[in-house]
């Protein structure tokens, strides 16, 4: 009898998997973001829900600095609530009294984009999904206040590429809550089961092969990976690999033609014509029957953001001991091996009562030793200041949940490909560019069996008429 996964996340539909994926996901700061329960419902939240269910919490000292501070996932105000009475315990002279508003993830950024455009009514400080970024960042000159000074004691530390993520215009706007760096996870006890030490892959040449010998071993029982139709993760990494941007950056023309997404494409279509891969049900390894898929020993592999930890905690506890994080394979030797994925960016617009504060106290909570470390803990999120990937304290803590579940250590990960780490820029034609390649253009290369080429060529000039 398989066994079944609860469906507490149904797969919210998360923009962070619309920059990162399309389908859903569920990064919490998502994951994005924003990713757990804490990550799937922490970074997005879902479209359903109503303005009727915005919650409101205070924290501070009532007498100091009053702000208002809107996030879209209940668990990261939680911990801004922490880090509020940490910041007023170290700045006596400079305390804050904050009230809290969570609202579902679209009445949050709607309510947020028409309070900058009419120069009034927006929070202090508030959370912005990475998707959601472009259009907030748009009107940097008058509705978001520079973060560069408060940054500025964090910044040599931190993943500079998670900070460019959030940047525009040669400032820095959004404080992120991780890197959500893409790594392997694979299940080494059932690889073991059929001879096959994951190790010793470097390449995707080396992991087809690997591939091939499961599914000899297995009588094509166990997949080696599922490929997503609804997720464009896959396709960033390969885009990270090659340092190419389909985006073309900020001021850049979109091309979707570029070498490194034919190349991850057609791999995937090869891998399952060969039935060494299948296609993730419902297009998503981030969704409730991607847990089961998992559960069911179907596939013994497959690369996501760090954040994706959590939905093992969450959705699929039975499986403690089994799985370990890898980099992943890459095309070449040399290239990078990991990308950026999801998020969440705060701000501070310029309606803050006191803005420079107000910035003071988000770079703090979200950049410092003790605000990440609080972020590792609470959230589960790979947190982008480095300092905490070599403190043993935090790193070789076996009581930690993280930790303690997987064969290979997080942090140990993380500072193997530390400097492999790359972005992908989310500007204002990413959505049109995640719409039509998760409706359309994966569907029909790995559902269908459309020549990549061809697709491309439908998708880029689809994608060209929005520019």
């Amino acid at each position: 009898m398989k066994k079944k996964v609860l469906s507490a996340l149904m797969c919210a539909t998360m923009l962070a998997t619309m920059v990162s994926g399309c389908g859903s996901s569920a990064s919490g700061e998502a994951g994005s973001s924003g990713g757990s329960d804490k990550d799937s419902v922490s970074e997005s939240g879902t479209e359903e829900s109503t303005e009727a269910e915005a919650i409101t919490t205070t924290a501070g000292d009532e007498n100091g600095t009053h702000m208002e501070m809107w996030s879209f996932v209940e668990l990261h105000n939680t911990f801004y609530a922490d880090m509020v009475e940490k910041w007023n315990a170290e700045n006596p002279d400079r305390t804050i009294y904050v009230t809290f508003t969570t609202y579902p993830y679209a009445d949050m950024h709607d309510k947020l984009l028409m309070s900058l455009q009419a120069g009034t009514g927006a929070p202090d400080i508030c959370d912005v999904e990475v998707g959601q970024f472009p259009n907030v960042v748009a009107g940097e000159d008058t509705w978001l206040y520079p973060l560069d000074d408060a940054i500025a004691p964090y910044k040599d530390t931190m993943v500079q590429s998670r900070l460019d993520t959030y940047a525009s215009g040669g400032h820095y706007y959004g404080a992120p809550f991780h890197v959500g760096a893409t790594v392997m996870y694979y299940n080494a006890a059932l690889l073991e089961q059929y001879g096959i030490d994951y190790t010793q892959i470097k390449t995707w040449d080396d992991y087809t092969a690997a591939g091939e010998k499961l599914k000899e071993a297995s009588n094509g029982e166990v997949y080696m990976t599922s490929v997503d139709t609804g997720s464009v993760d896959w396709m960033w990494l390969a885009m990270a690999e090659y340092g190419d941007d389909w985006t073309g950056g900020e001021d850049g023309t979109a091309n979707v033609q570029l070498e490194s997404v034919k190349n991850m494409m057609t791999m995937q279509q090869q891998w399952l014509d060969d039935g060494i891969a299948e296609v993730s049900p419902d297009g998503h390894v981030d969704l409730e029957a991607g847990f089961q898929n998992i559960l069911d020993h179907n596939i013994a592999s497959f690369p996501k953001a760090m954040w994706y930890m959590s939905r093992f905690l969450n959705y699929m506890p039975e499986e403690k001991g089994n799985w370990a994080l890898a980099p992943c394979p890459v095309f070449e030797e040399g290239q990078s091996c990991s990308v950026g994925i999801g998020g969440t960016g705060t701000v501070v617009t310029k309606q803050a009562s006191d803005p420079e504060l107000a910035a003071d106290f988000l770079c703090y909570a979200k950049c410092s030793t003790e605000g990440e470390k609080q972020i590792w803990e609470q959230l589960g999120f790979d947190v982008c200041n480095t300092a905490m990937w070599t403190d043993e304290t935090i790193t070789q803590d076996q009581n930690n949940q993280y930790i303690s579940f997987f064969r290979t250590n997080p942090f140990d990960v993380l500072n193997e490909i530390k400097d492999d780490i790359g972005k992908i820029s989310v500007v204002k034609i990413s959505p049109t560019i995640n719409e039509q390649m998760c409706n359309i253009t994966l569907n029909e290369v790995l559902e269908d069996g459309m020549d990549v080429d061809e697709a491309l060529q439908e998708a880029q000039d689809t994608i060209s008429l929005e520019e």
